[in-house]
């Protein structure tokens, strides 16, 4: 690889596009711009310019005046940038919260050390033996930073293990990842090259690399006699655009980060009630007298549910799936078994595929428009394996694509009476290399446009659900769900873990991946509840796995298990009542849910979050662990082992003199210490601070419990 050389920085602080500029040899620049007191950017431009001219990430304006065809890279509309102090003697530049030192000349390798102005403390240094590195061979970039062994690093995505990354090598690459390892697996399902910094100092840093393309963040595996201890960023053939963010605590860095990628969506509130899905019952022959049947045993066993979610079943003929169509064999009345749920209260979801089969009734016509990811040196569809087929992809940054999807999205799901298009199997996981996609206009190898198209498809399908809903006159807020994508979904839809395995395992560290995520920026996220790849849950597994995801943001039971058998709330009976009890505490204190929602997208704030998140300053809590925090004020401790009846965990430092409370029975336990509790089988044990008021909601009496109930009480702990 060749380091990265160049002439002396140039400052020109309050410049249109850059404080600060090195020309390198190739006659490119690298480029050092504050976005605000706290955050700051750092842009590698070759000679030839930008590989990824345009990002759909980056989003300071508000999410829809995003351009189809994305953002110009070099653009700085929307950030408001600070005035800054300089230093020319130490080539220095800072705001008073940040500043950096720019190292490098035409015979030394660039290197930029950003530290705290007041304290001097470093937040970050890049490797003083050649930072910025290249391959011609390859077009890899590769970015070095000095790594010191007691750091902590979080984020990058739906992550797999415990918390801290330290000491891994990861992929942000987006994959089908179906029963993936539950502590080591990588990559999974997102592109999120975001990664969190604790430092030896207590101070918190974020890193969100612009990019596409694969990245590899190496975070502590690889090591080198000649450069002492470092970690690095590798971005496959893209750009190096990369933003710094710094903050007191973990909160005040993923509130930068959420804010630059546009913000969170505001579901409706239904949503966040329970929601099932089934994929044995719609993959049926007789689907819809099952379906019939799922609705009258909701009713019969008094389940508080608020959607029910189709897999992919309606549209299969065999095993094969033809998205935008209905099995009529399956089901011979769509809209007769939508109304009898709707008559049951609950909204519908339908999944959705962006591939269609070659022998799709739609697929010549859009071959011929050239709606499909296509052959660069051919001009044909790219066709490969999928789903027990052969199939192409649709290009969602194509123009025609767009408009073919939201048409079949109004006559075939919205106009049934399905409410939701949830967006799957969207990882684009094309093998071609050469395949291209239009790129609004400007042609992007596949390579470089990978999880593009999951977010695309997102938007495609959340604007028209908006529009259909503003067409009936209900103006309600929009839902919508993706399994894949970059930076930006959370603009527009829920996401989850993906397609995890029934395990005891699963369950534990599944917990840790939608921390990892909300500390990513991903706020509303859950599970898979009870697997849903591999064997069927034995009775306390699956009692014990709706208990730790009641009171995650998503809680919906889907699961595709051999011989049509699905997780369904009542399939043990032994547990049944203790399984309903969990979900009824879900439904009691939705009014604190829904308060930690509206906060979310407010404060940019995560709604489950790491102890540490709420108390920085308690090192116990970035110890690993099986608890999380709720909003501000909720410690949720699920049981993951067999056969425990109880559960040792640590209550985070509180202020002095205040203790936790046990939910229930309001048992007084003290702060800062380590306890063992009850934890029989039927109750989740859950903790709230001394102080906090927690709204709660009682349904009408006789009556199954609603996500709309109203605030019957406000405890007051």
């Amino acid at each position: 690889m060749t380091p990265l050389k160049a002439s002396n920085w140039a400052l020109n602080p309050g410049a249109t596009q850059a404080d600060a500029t090195a020309t390198l040899d190739d006659g490119g620049q690298m480029r050092v711009v504050f976005l605000s007191q706290t955050m700051a950017r750092v842009t590698w431009a070759a000679g030839q310019g930008f590989r990824e001219p345009r990002t759909w990430s980056v989003a300071p304006l508000p999410a829809a005046h995003m351009p189809w065809e994305g953002r110009a890279r070099e653009s700085l509309d929307g950030f408001q940038r600070p005035t800054l102090t300089v230093d020319l003697a130490q080539g220095k530049l800072a705001t008073s919260a940040l500043a950096v030192q720019l190292l490098g000349d035409h015979a030394g390798a660039l290197r930029l050390i950003w530290s705290d102005p007041t304290s001097q403390l470093t937040y970050q240094s890049d490797r003083s033996t050649s930072a910025y590195l290249s391959e011609r061979r390859t077009g890899l970039v590769r970015h070095c930073v000095e790594r010191d062994p007691k750091e902590h690093y979080f984020g990058l995505g739906d992550k797999t293990g415990p918390l801290n990354l330290h000491g891994r090598r990861l992929r942000c690459l987006g994959q089908d990842s179906i029963g993936y390892d539950p502590a080591t697996g990588d990559p999974l399902y997102k592109h999120w090259p975001f990664v969190i910094t604790r430092t030896t100092d207590g101070l918190w840093t974020g890193s969100y690399y612009d990019t596409l393309c694969a990245s590899t963040f190496d975070l502590g595996c690889e090591h080198d006699n000649y450069h002492g201890l470092f970690r690095t960023v590798e971005i496959d053939d893209g750009d190096l655009d990369y933003y710094l963010m710094v903050g007191r605590n973990p909160a005040e860095v993923v509130a930068q980060f959420v804010s630059l990628i546009g913000g969170t969506h505001l579901p409706p509130r239904w949503s966040v009630g329970y929601g099932q899905t089934a994929m044995g019952l719609a993959d049926a022959s007789n689907a819809q007298e099952l379906l019939e049947n799922f609705v009258q045993d909701c009713q019969s066993h008094r389940v508080p549910i608020s959607s029910f979610h189709y897999g992919s079943g309606y549209s299969s003929r065999g095993k094969q799936r033809y998205v935008f169509t209905w099995n009529r064999s399956k089901f011979p009345d769509p809209q007769g078994i939508n109304a009898r749920f709707k008559a049951a209260g609950m909204h519908l979801v339908a999944n959705l595929k962006p591939c269609l089969l070659d022998d799709h009734p739609a697929y010549a016509t859009l071959a011929a428009q050239g709606a499909f990811i296509e052959d660069a040196s051919t001009g044909q569809p790219v066709v490969e394996p999928y789903w027990d087929g052969q199939g192409s992809h649709l290009d969602f940054t194509k123009p025609e694509a767009v408009a073919w999807w939201q048409q079949q999205l109004r006559e075939h799901i919205l106009d049934l009476g399905i409410d939701v298009g949830w967006n799957d199997n969207n990882e684009y996981a094309i093998q071609s290399e050469d395949a291209v996609t239009h790129g609004g206009g400007q042609a992007l190898p596949m390579h470089r446009s990978r999880p593009l198209h999951a977010l695309l498809m997102t938007r495609a399908s959340f604007e028209t659900q908006r529009a259909w809903g503003q067409q009936q006159g209900t103006h309600d807020a929009v839902y919508s769900v993706t399994r894949a994508g970059p930076p930006g979904i959370q603009r527009y839809a829920q996401t989850w873990s993906g397609d995890n395995t029934t395990s005891w395992a699963s369950l534990k560290w599944n917990i840790r991946t939608g921390l990892q995520m909300g500390l990513s920026g991903m706020f509303n996220v859950g599970h898979d509840v009870g697997g849903f790849y591999g064997a069927v849950p034995e009775p306390e597994l699956f009692l014990r796995w709706v208990q730790a995801c009641a009171l995650n943001p998503r809680m919906v039971m889907n699961s595709w298990k051999a011989g049509n058998v699905s997780n369904l709330p009542w399939m043990h009976p032994e547990v049944t009542e203790q399984v309903l009890e969990a979900i009824r505490l879900r439904y009691r204190l939705m009014p604190y849910l829904w308060q930690c929602f509206e906060r979310s997208c407010e404060h940019h704030t995560p709604i489950i979050r790491p102890t540490f998140f709420n108390f920085p300053e308690d090192i116990e809590c970035l110890h690993d662990n099986d608890e999380f925090m709720l909003g501000e004020h909720l410690l949720v401790a699920p049981v993951i082992n067999a056969g425990e009846r109880t559960r040792r965990l640590y209550l985070p430092a509180l202020a002095a003199g205040k203790v936790w409370l046990d939910f229930y029975s309001r048992t007084p336990c003290g702060a800062g210490t380590w306890h063992t509790v009850d934890a029989p089988l039927e109750r989740l044990p859950l903790f709230v601070m001394e102080g906090a008021e927690i709204a709660v909601s009682t349904p009408a009496t006789g009556q199954v419990p609603r996500h709309d109930d109203p605030i019957t009480e406000v405890l007051r702990y």
